[in-house]
């Protein structure tokens, strides 16, 4: 879930390519083929994932008739070129219009109605603002949207030696699962098929708990966690609150219940905050209060079929990437909805691994006002649709 305060700021190839090779030690698998074959594995066997511009190549291990890839695989990536997704929060009504005249990116929300069983193109083009802004329907509209922008770069003179460059993704939240899709973890389908009950489960569980979420504006992460620890001081152990959203500096979302919240609001200025915003979300996102949303998730996760992505996407909860399959299924199910975003160190560490050139793929342009706030000089482009 993306809960955040719009930041007003301006925003403004080479690619990296790496060859990764594992041993079977590397896999914590046993070391021989001998020792394979006796617990009825078969010899490692090498594969390798098309991408026109690009091969890596990968060393996988078959136990039974599931492969086994290294969860470590990415874990020195270099970045030159990122392709940023955005999460909830960036929706606005009229998005989705320009996707039409590019008929690979209409195909996109042709797919959707179907699998959604309504109109999706409708609502993101015509509103009301209301409706496009309940989770239920603000989600798949932004990771359709997200998608249909990577349709339109790829019509765009040049805009497809920019879509072979890229050699790292990720999204802030919802825009995780955009990510993973692009860098072909699972299919479009299958993608918004979670997306459409990620949610509908974390509508759910909000509708269980009276909960609610804050943007605190002007404070380091240190402070923001004071007026919390102060807040829960007040409040009973169910009206909690914590950091949800690590965004960027200055710009910390906290969510729990109600009470908490309020809490949080009354002791904002003597923390020196220079303003709180209470953020029209459903629920206390990123919190315990998403539990009940777990159990459907993961059941859903269980039944896809989630591939090793292509380029390194990298997680909101730990800001690494991951290649293990059943990992990114785990994070996606629990970790993911009720483990706090942390969009400042991902970001903060693409910058800091030497990231050249990103581009802000869907609707809004808040992800390149973050990184602007965290780098006035780092190079992003926004792409919309």
């Amino acid at each position: 879930m993306h809960t955040l305060l719009h930041l007003r700021l301006a925003s403004s190839a080479n690619s990296h390519y790496s060859l990764f090779a594992m041993s079977a030690a590397s896999l914590a698998l046993p070391s021989s083929l001998s020792s394979l074959r006796a617990n009825g594995a078969a010899p490692p066997r090498c594969f390798r994932l098309h991408n026109p511009s690009r091969s890596r190549v990968f060393m996988s291990v078959s136990v039974g008739s599931q492969a086994v890839v290294d969860d470590a695989l990415f874990a020195d990536y270099k970045p030159t070129s990122a392709f940023l997704f955005p999460g909830q929060g960036a929706q606005a009504v009229g998005m989705g219009k320009e996707a039409q005249s590019v008929p690979a990116a209409a195909e996109l929300y042709k797919k959707a109605n179907d699998i959604l069983g309504f109109d999706l193109l409708d609502v993101c083009i015509n509103g009301p603002k209301e409706k496009l802004d309940s989770t239920v329907i603000s989600q798949p509209a932004i990771y359709v949207t997200s998608l249909a922008a990577v349709e339109l770069l790829r019509t765009r003179d040049g805009g497809q030696q920019i879509i072979d460059s890229v050699d790292v993704t990720c999204g802030l939240s919802l825009g995780e699962y955009t990510a993973l899709a692009f860098a072909g973890a699972f299919s479009f389908e299958e993608g918004l098929k979670l997306v459409k009950l990620r949610g509908e489960a974390m509508q759910e569980a909000a509708d269980a708990a009276k909960s609610a979420m804050v943007s605190v504006i002007g404070l380091d992460s240190e402070k923001v966690q004071q007026l919390c620890d102060a807040a829960n001081q007040e409040v009973d152990e169910a009206d909690n609150v914590q950091i949800a959203n690590y965004l960027c500096p200055g710009n910390y979302a906290v969510s729990g219940g109600v009470k908490g919240v309020e809490a949080v609001e009354a002791k904002a200025k003597s923390f020196k905050a220079r303003m709180t915003v209470r953020l029209a979300v459903a629920g206390a996102f990123h919190t315990s209060f998403m539990d009940p949303a777990v159990s459907r998730l993961e059941a859903a996760l269980a039944a896809t079929q989630v591939r090793t992505p292509r380029i390194p996407v990298i997680s909101n909860v730990d800001a690494q990437p991951h290649a293990d399959s059943e990992t990114i299924k785990n994070i996606l199910a629990r970790q993911q909805v009720t483990s706090p975003v942390q969009w400042e160190t991902t970001v903060k560490t693409l910058l800091t691994k030497g990231l050249k050139k990103s581009y802000e793929l869907g609707p809004g342009k808040v992800i390149a006002g973050i990184v602007k706030r965290m780098d006035k000089g780092a190079e992003i482009e926004n792409i919309g649709a």
